[in-house]
């Protein structure tokens, strides 16, 4: 959620911070803050509520070293204000701590700290860690590090600064990502690959209980309790590039519109038209064992738990596996059964979700096959699951999730394809899958294409205060994902719901001044969901249809170009996110950092 930047090297380091946390600024926040070693001696902070250029505005013109640290916060402990701004300072300033994560047990630390005579200035929890490494007798940074992180208990990725050696960083993680970028005679620290992509490609990035030091000619990575670890950097595949805005007002409309593209790229080179399936190598997955799965159990967080309901639909319609979708953050708390003939998929855009990443650990504990579907390669979630299909949407930087829904909801689909040649699947069906995926690019670039019509729509339904969404089947999670932009990006009140499900309750708040947006496919359920309509209808409701062709009850339809029925619903919902967009746009809302949110949840 939050962001850490950290350099140490030969160039003045309050301009290389400033920018990488520009690049984080996505991740949503409230307030930023700069420590550095000053060229004299000694630690300066400088701290500011509200966006990195509100921190640049105070910098003070003297405000040169080359070695420092920087963080965007996303309030969990304390209001957003200056003081609760990181980074966090010992007693006599010596110490300096910016910090992604929750430490659980912060209370009760803060009142020994206290009973000991320490004195807190701010309301956070991280602050208790910058006195605990303050107050170590440890010779070696390290060691005091390692000292304080015995007492915590919690998620971190950390990054600390410390008067007495100048010449060196120390971070840490646990549950929280934090990313090393090797340059040439100098150093970076990150929580995200977007900080880093402009100055070095090369990255290591951090495994829970590990640590590393960072100095400007060498870096070395350790466990928490000493030992030394191999870690090898890897090249990103992103360039600094991929996260311009490219001529595009918001990062949101970029994504959109690079969905024909991104879709292509998931495709690319996977499908095996000699026996109408796909290739998906990395799934550490033989076919053997793909027949002995009796259920299939997918677990995500928000976009990426409506694109596993997608997921699950195909993978029964396709596979014929009994599947469903759950919250992952519901999912590691209730005591699941875990069945070893279940495959379980956890699926996150950034590959750090924490709660998706705690149930795929909570899996791997109890002995469960668990597969990835992600965006980021090398994240947290691919390093430890048994395998998995990366969506290769490339770099998404606004705070809700377009491109990279749509990219997951396309390799939810590769993958139903694959267990179901495996199993009964027919090749002609094969080949008739495969063929309604190549057309998918150029089908969603015609619906782009349409986008005056849209932003027209939304003029007309942005004036309300509140909205229904409605879905039979495969319509149902592409209202509860049109439902979810809706309220992320224009904050309009908006529910979701089974289409048949209105009659026994929603139809009580169906009238003029709550329009409908319904979901109707041209499939077997077509004169069912025309009912829906006329329902709504009786009862004065405005309707705004999205179809395979003109529905007579609606105020307006939106019509998209028709696929194979199994592949529809990837298409329904990229209208929908040009919707909330629009209906944004004309409410004025900060579109690609809405209020309250954060792009990467890496806290409970």
């Amino acid at each position: 959620m939050c962001g850490i930047v950290g350099y140490i090297g030969k160039r003045d380091v309050a301009p290389l911070l400033l920018e990488g946390l520009q690049r984080l600024e996505y991740r949503g926040y409230d307030s930023a803050g700069i420590a550095i070693h000053g060229k004299s001696g000694g630690l300066k902070t400088a701290k500011a509520k509200g966006r990195v250029r509100e921190l640049e505005s105070r910098l003070p013109k003297r405000f040169a070293g080359t070695t420092g640290i920087a963080h965007t916060r996303w309030a969990t402990h304390g209001a957003p204000n200056d003081v609760n701004a990181h980074p966090h300072t010992n007693a006599d300033g010596t110490v300096a701590v910016v910090h992604n994560g929750i430490i659980d047990n912060a209370s009760e630390l803060r009142a020994k700290l206290t009973a000991d005579g320490v004195e807190f200035v701010s309301e956070t929890d991280t602050e208790v860690l910058a006195h605990l490494i303050g107050r170590s007798q440890a010779e070696t940074l390290e060691e005091k590090v390692r000292q304080a992180l015995r007492l915590i208990e919690g998620t971190y990725g950390i990054a600390v600064l410390h008067a007495g050696f100048p010449d060196r960083i120390v971070v840490a993680r646990n549950g929280s990502p934090v990313v090393l970028g090797i340059g040439e005679h100098e150093m970076f620290v990150s929580s995200d690959v977007a900080a880093l992509v402009s100055h070095t490609r090369q990255v290591v990035t951090l495994d829970d209980g590990e640590m590393a030091t960072l100095k400007a000619d060498d870096y070395r990575t350790y466990t928490t309790e000493g030992s030394r670890t191999a870690a090898s950097p890897t090249t990103v595949e992103w360039e600094a590039e991929s996260y311009d805005m490219g001529g595009h007002d918001t990062y949101m409309h970029k994504e959109i519109s690079e969905q024909a593209d991104a879709v292509d790229r998931v495709l690319r080179g996977r499908i095996d038209d000699r026996f109408s399936t796909v290739h998906l190598g990395g799934l550490n997955l033989d076919a053997r064992e793909a027949r002995g799965v009796r259920r299939v159990k997918i677990l995500g967080c928000g976009s990426a738990y409506h694109a596993g309901q997608i997921g699950a639909q195909l993978i029964e319609e396709l596979a014929r596996i009994p599947a469903d979708a759950e919250p992952a953050s519901e999912f590691r708390y209730r005591n699941a059964v875990v069945d070893p003939d279940t495959l379980y998929i956890a699926t996150s855009q950034s590959g750090e979700t924490y709660d998706t990443l705690a149930a795929v650990q909570e899996l791997k504990r109890k002995g469960a096959r668990v597969l990835g579907v992600v965006n980021v390669v090398g994240s947290a979630i691919a390093r430890e699951t048994d395998g998995g299909v990366y969506v290769h949407a490339g770099p998404e930087v606004c705070v809700v999730s377009t491109k990279c829904f749509t990219n997951t909801a396309v390799a939810f689909a590769l993958l139903a394809l694959h267990l179901g040649r495996i199993r009964d699947l027919s090749v002609a069906d094969g080949k008739r899958i495969i063929a309604g995926l190549r057309r998918l690019p150029e089908q969603i670039a015609e619906i782009l294409r349409g986008e005056e019509e849209i932003k027209k729509l939304a003029a007309n339904y942005a004036d309300a205060k509140s909205m229904m969404f409605v879905g039979r089947v495969r319509g149902y999670p592409v209202a509860r994902e049109a439902s979810l932009k809706l309220k992320e990006v224009s904050y309009v009140h908006a529910e979701a719901y089974p289409a048949s499900e209105l009659k026994h309750g929603p139809l009580a708040l169906i009238e003029p001044a709550v329009p409908t947006v319904a979901i109707v496919p041209d499939d077997d359920l077509l004169e069912k969901n025309r009912a829906t309509l006329e329902e709504i209808k009786a009862r004065s409701g405005r309707i705004l249809a999205v179809a395979h062709q003109e529905q007579e009850k609606a105020d307006h339809t939106l019509v998209v170009p028709k696929n194979e029925v199994e592949l529809d619903p990837i298409l329904m919902g990229i209208p929908l996110q040009l919707l909330a967009y629009h209906s944004a746009l004309a409410l004025g809302r900060d579109i690609d950092k809405p209020r309250n949110l954060a792009k990467s949840v890496t806290v409970e």
